[in-house]
C-alpha cells in the first residue's frame, strides 16, 4: 500500500525545522536547502508543501503566533482578577523554554518583515493583538472599579504594552537578567500601581 503523508502535520514539521534552522545558525540560513536537509526530506519534497520560501516562511511565522493563540484560548480564569490579568500577559512572553524558543524565533521574522511585505502584515497584526491583550487589561481594570482614576486610560495601555514587550525583548537577549521571576513581578507591581490603594 502507498504510504499516506499528513501533509498539515508535515508542513508543521518542516516549519519546526525551519525554526531550528534560525535559533542555530539565523535567518539568513533558512534557505530551503537547509531547512529541507533539517527536516530530513528532499527538496523536491518540500517543494510539494511550500512552493516558495516566502510561503514556507509565512507559515512558520505563524504558526508561532498560532501557538500563542491556542494556548490563551485554553486558560482557564476561574480565580482572583488581577491573577488571570498577569496570567494572560504572561502568556505573551518567554518564561518557559518553549515560549523562549518561539520568541526567539519571533524576534527573527520580524526582522526580516522589515523588507518583506507579506511577513510585515503578519508582524503588524500580532503586534495589534499583543496591544489589544493590554488594551483589555486596562479596560477590565476600569470595568471592575480597580483603575485609578488620576491615570489615563489610554496611555496606560500604551504603557502596558511597552512593558509586556519590553520585557519580552529582554528576556531573549539577556536570558542572565531577565528571567520568568522578574517578568512575573515587574508585571505584578505595574498592575498594583494602576490600582487604587484601597483595592490592594
Amino acid at each position: 500500500m502507498p504510504k499516506i503523508v499528513d501533509h498539515d502535520k508535515q508542513r508543521v514539521l518542516v516549519a519546526e525545522a525551519a525554526w531550528r534552522i534560525i535559533r542555530k545558525n539565523g535567518m539568513e540560513q533558512a534557505s530551503v536547502r537547509n531547512i529541507a536537509e533539517e527536516a530530513g526530506i528532499s527538496v523536491g519534497s518540500m517543494r510539494h508543501y511550500f512552493s516558495t520560501q516566502s510561503e514556507l516562511l509565512l507559515f512558520a511565522m505563524n504558526l508561532v503566533s498560532e501557538r500563542v493563540t491556542a494556548r490563551i484560548q485554553n486558560m482557564s480564569f476561574d480565580g482572583p482578577p488581577m491573577e488571570h490579568m498577569k496570567q494572560l500577559l504572561l502568556e505573551l512572553m518567554p518564561n518557559t523554554d518553549e515560549k523562549m524558543a518561539e520568541m526567539e524565533v519571533w524576534y527573527a521574522f520580524t526582522a526580516k518583515s522589515k523588507t518583506d511585505p507579506v511577513l510585515k502584515k503578519l508582524a503588524n497584526t500580532v503586534y495589534d493583538d499583543i496591544r489589544r491583550a493590554a488594551e483589555i487589561v486596562i479596560t477590565s481594570l476600569v470595568k471592575l472599579g480597580l483603575f485609578r482614576s488620576d491615570l489615563n486610560q489610554e496611555l496606560e495601555i500604551e504603557r502596558l504594552y511597552a512593558l509586556v514587550d519590553g520585557l519580552a525583548i529582554h528576556a531573549v537577549l539577556r536570558p542572565d537578567q531577565v528571567n520568568g521571576k522578574l517578568m512575573d513581578e515587574a508585571l505584578s507591581l505595574h498592575l498594583a500601581s494602576l490600582c487604587p490603594k484601597s483595592a490592594t
